[in-house]
Parts: C-alpha cells; sequence; structure tokens
C-alpha cells in the first residue's frame, strides 16, 4: 500500500469515464502475475500416509513429526538411527518399531496426478517451477526416487531442510531460497499444506496459497499465469449475445439493463442483445418476470440507453429528458417509472438519470432538487445497506461516479466527499461484481484501489469470467438478480482501468 494520501489533495482527473475500455498493455508490463512457482513436496505433489500397520498410535507419530528431536532430524542435524533412538526415549516406544513404522509410510508414497499434470501446464506456459521441502536426508533419498525422472526435471531446483539445515516455516529457509534463485517474491506463487508455512511466505512477499483441494489451487495458480484481461475478452466473445441474468432463486430472465451496463462497460455492441426502442426504454425485453406482465418503462434503463446505444438522435435525446423532468415527486425528487401510478424513488439510479441530464442540459441539471437529495445520500452514507432496488453500498457510488465523470460541476461539488465514501469501502466485503463496481468508481476520481484488485483477481475463474454478483433486487421481495456477462465485463473494465492509473504517476495508488 502507498503512503500517499486520498486524492483530497491530488488533482482529480478529467478522463472520460470510458476511457479505459480500450487501453492497450505496454509491452514492458506483464499482465500476468507470477512466473515463479514453489511448491511443498509432501501431501501437495506426493502423497503419503502413517496408516502402517504399528503399535504405534496415529497421535503419537504426529507429535513425533512434531517434536523438537525430528525438526532437528529434518534439518540435518541428526542421522537417522540417532534421531529414531532420542525419539524412542523420549516417547517410551520401541526405536526398531519405530523405524518400521516409517519405513511403511515411505511405501506408501504416490504422486497425486492431478498436480503433476498441472506442474506440467505450467511449465509449458513458461513458469518456473522449485520444490522446498522440510525433509531429512534419508528420506530425500528415497523420495527422488518415486515418480517419473521428466516429473522431476520440470524442477529449476529442488530445496530440502536437511541440505539448508533450515526448515520451514523459518525465515531462514525462506531466505536461503530466495538468494539461490534470485526470484522476485512479488511475481512468486507458494503452494503449501501447512498455514504456518505459507504465512512465512506471505511475509516475505510471495503469494502464498494453503492447498487444500486441488480445484481451487489450480484455479488460482492459472489465474496467476495467465493474462486476466485476455481471457475475460474471450469468454465475454464466446459468450455473445447469450449473456442472460438470473436469480439467487434460479430463474433466468431476459432483460435490457444489464446489456446496456455491459455494453457501457466494454464498448463492443456485438456482445450484448438488448431492444432499441424508438424513445423510452423497458428493463424487461419481454414483459415483467416475477412481477406485473405489463410493466411500465423506467427512467433508469431509458437513461442508460441514452448514453450509450447508438440509434438515438439528438431530438429523441432532448425531448426524453425533457419528459424525465416531469416524473418527480411531491420532493421533487426524480421517480423511477414512466408511470404516475408508480411514484417509486431509486437512490442509485437518481445519479444515472442526472448523467444524460448533465450532458444534455447542463446548464440547469446541478440545480435539481435530486441532485441535492443525493449529495445528502452520500454525505449521511445513507446507501450503507443497499437501496430500495439495489443491492449493497457499491452500485450507489458506481453509478453517483459516471455523474461525477461527465458533470464538471458534480465533479467539483461531490469530489472531495465522494473520495472520502469511497476510500472507506476500501477492503470491505463484496463479491466480484461489487468489487468491480468500487475499483471503477474509484478510478474516476483518481484512486487505484489495488487492494480490491487483487481480491478481484482471485475471485476470476479458470475460464475467464467472473461469477454472478448480485446488481439489483426485486422491491417488493427479498430477491436478487444478477448477471455473470456484467460481473465479467466490469470485471475486465477493473483490470483495465488498474493498468491505466499504474502508468499515470499523477494518481493515487492505495
Amino acid at each position: 500500500m502507498s503512503n500517499s494520501s486520498p486524492c483530497t489533495s491530488t488533482a482529480m482527473p478529467s478522463f472520460s469515464p470510458y476511457r479505459a475500455a480500450h487501453t492497450d498493455l505496454a509491452p514492458d508490463v506483464p499482465r500476468r502475475q507470477c512466473d515463479t512457482v514453489i511448491f511443498d513436496i509432501g501431501d501437495v505433489l506426493l502423497n503419503w500416509s502413517l496408516e502402517a500397520k504399528t503399535t504405534i498410535s496415529g497421535n503419537t507419530l504426529s507429535r513425533i513429526l512434531r517434536s523438537a528431536t525430528w525438526f532437528d532430524y529434518e534439518k540435518g542435524n541428526l542421522g537417522e538411527t540417532e534421531c529414531y533412538e532420542l525419539v524412542a526415549r523420549e516417547f517410551k516406544i520401541d526405536a526398531t518399531e519405530l523405524a518400521a513404522a516409517f519405513q511403511g509410510a515411505r511405501d506408501t508414497l504416490t504422486a497425486n496426478p492431478e498436480m503433476i499434470a498441472l506442474l506440467h501446464e505450467l511449465q509449458k506456459s513458461g513458469a518456473r517451477l522449485y520444490a522446498m521441502s522440510n525433509i531429512s536426508a534419508p528420506d530425500w533419498e528415497v523420495l527422488r526416487h518415486k515418480g517419473r525422472r521428466e516429473d522431476w526435471d520440470l524442477f529449476d531446483g529442488v530445496f530440502t531442510s536437511a541440505a539448508a539445515h533450515e526448515r520451514k516455516p523459518n525465515l531462514g529457509f525462506f531466505r536461503q531460497v530466495l538468494s539461490a534463485t534470485g526470484i522476485v517474491p512479488e511475481r512468486t506463487a507458494f503452494v503449501d499444506d501447512k498455514p504456518e508455512n505459507v504465512l512465512t511466505a506471505r511475509s516475505l512477499g510471495l503469494k502464498g496459497i494453503v492447498f487444500s483441494k486441488f480445484e481451487e489451487v489450480e484455479r488460482q495458480l492459472k489465474a496467476m499465469f495467465r493474462d486476466p484481461i485476455a481471457t475475460a475478452e474471450q469468454w465475454l466473445k464466446s459468450n455473445a449475445k447469450q449473456m442472460k441474468s438470473e436469480t439467487n432463486t434460479g430463474v433466468v430472465l431476459e432483460e435490457n439493463f444489464s446489456q446496456l451496463l455491459i455494453l457501457e462497460a466494454i464498448g463492443d455492441p456485438s456482445l450484448v442483445d438488448y431492444i432499441e426502442y424508438p424513445r423510452l426504454s423497458n428493463f424487461f425485453k419481454d414483459g415483467g418476470v416475477l412481477t406485473t406482465a405489463s410493466y411500465p418503462d423506467d427512467q433508469d434503463t431509458t437513461s442508460i440507453a441514452l448514453l450509450v446505444a447508438s440509434h438515438f438522435d439528438e431530438a429523441t435525446k432532448q425531448s426524453v429528458m425533457d419528459e424525465i423532468l416531469t416524473y418527480r415527486n411531491q420532493d421533487k425528487i426524480s421517480t423511477t417509472y414512466f408511470d404516475h401510478a408508480r411514484p417509486r424513488i431509486g437512490e442509485s439510479l437518481s445519479s444515472s438519470r442526472l448523467s444524460p441530464c448533465s450532458l444534455h442540459f447542463s446548464s440547469r441539471s446541478h440545480r435539481l432538487d435530486t441532485l441535492d437529495w443525493v449529495y445528502d445520500v452520500l454525505k449521511h452514507e445513507a446507501y450503507a445497506d443497499g437501496t430500495l432496488y439495489y443491492y449493497g453500498p457499491d452500485p450507489f457510488l458506481y453509478f453517483l461516479s459516471r455523474l461525477i465523470a461527465v458533470s464538471p460541476v458534480v465533479r467539483e461539488r461531490f469530489g472531495p466527499l465522494f473520495v472520502s465514501r469511497i476510500t472507506k469501502l476500501f477492503g470491505s466485503a463484496g463479491d466480484a461484481l461489487a468489487l468491480s463496481m468500487r475499483i471503477v468508481a474509484a478510478a474516476v476520481v483518481g484512486l487505484c484501489d489495488t487492494v480490491d484488485y487483487e481480491r478481484l483477481l482471485s475471485m476470476q475463474e479458470i475460464d475467464g469470467s467472473w461469477p454472478v454478483g448480485w446488481a439489483y433486487r426485486y422491491g417488493a421481495v427479498d430477491i436478487l438478480i444478477g448477471n455473470k456477462g456484467l460481473t465479467t465485463a466490469l470485471g475486465m473494465r477493473a483490470l483495465r482501468e488498474v493498468e491505466a492509473l499504474r502508468a499515470d504517476s499523477s494518481y493515487s495508488i492505495l
């Protein structure tokens, strides 16, 4: 984390909110996070068991492996016979039976075929591979003859505690490996089944992964050794015009709003499928789902469409904006629907509706009572638990950032307070969509949210997509709506924003 302060003392950028949608990566900036992996061996690459036939209990054998005497043996300070005799006296067991028990454990050693296959895949991608194991010299002599020669040849080096006279999780062992290899910790992944070993690795800057189940390790490692933006873009292209929304109750629905947001995020109309209405737009494509079949046109979808769809002429935009400004409640707050029988307000999208207003009516939009109310919502953090139609605090700040991006008047008035509110969310809970919205919103005011950027990267699926994030909800019932395509589009957009900010030293990296 940088020592730079939030942008209260930094001039906020005046770039377009869509500037990063087509930013190319500089040739000398690698997108993949890592170029090296250090693997533990036992219980990661090779499996073994202490369940050999012996009168020594499994609990006692486990205690032996955690004893100071055994640690000395693993560090090469004791020979095998000496170790067994010392342990036998300490735990009041027979040394010969102890030796037989551990020989039985050696006999159970088998390679983990899924991990070995993953090693080959990583090595083909250009990754450098190392192994780092707490293991005695006699056990290593046995171990290195297990498995196939071509599998061991994948490693650029194998480091054992016996040779290092150190063991994990001690810092000294890690420092020996770093010194011998010359690897960059921040570009190195470390995989181990012991959390204490992973903790030490992370303390030195390595990207630690606790091995629990293969599928999760595979997902994380593949994410670290690929171009996350290219894979996300490929997923979007492979699923073009098929990215339907779904509810948390399993109902699939087709709606225009998410499609327009995807279009806004990445600027590629070939990927989305929405209805080009001649004037007012509707959330649903073919009648209401889980609500009234006859669903009124709404200002939220209409406002987004006016901004991102290319088929509207200027006269239509002006006409619709005039009509939007006539739909206000008794408090003069902009309402949600083009229907006076549904006088509902939507806190998040009030700012979205004002975005086209600020473009087409900049001389008067900033005086709307709706804008005053949006400021009060921001000031008092009234959005903290989400809003009537939007899930969580991030959609409100995301939609408000769009208004800040296009209106100099709003930027001047809201900017400092917005910086304070968005930075307060950095590192807080959120799914992939929430984190993406947060990162993009922060970028509008020149802040690079690296904390949530790293979390977002870790959530990316093997196929390049991100899991469905919950964007909005039915106001009358507790049903959430999300769209995997929207989450992936905004995830890709968020990564591009961070790239652009990191390339510009005038922005604050937090």
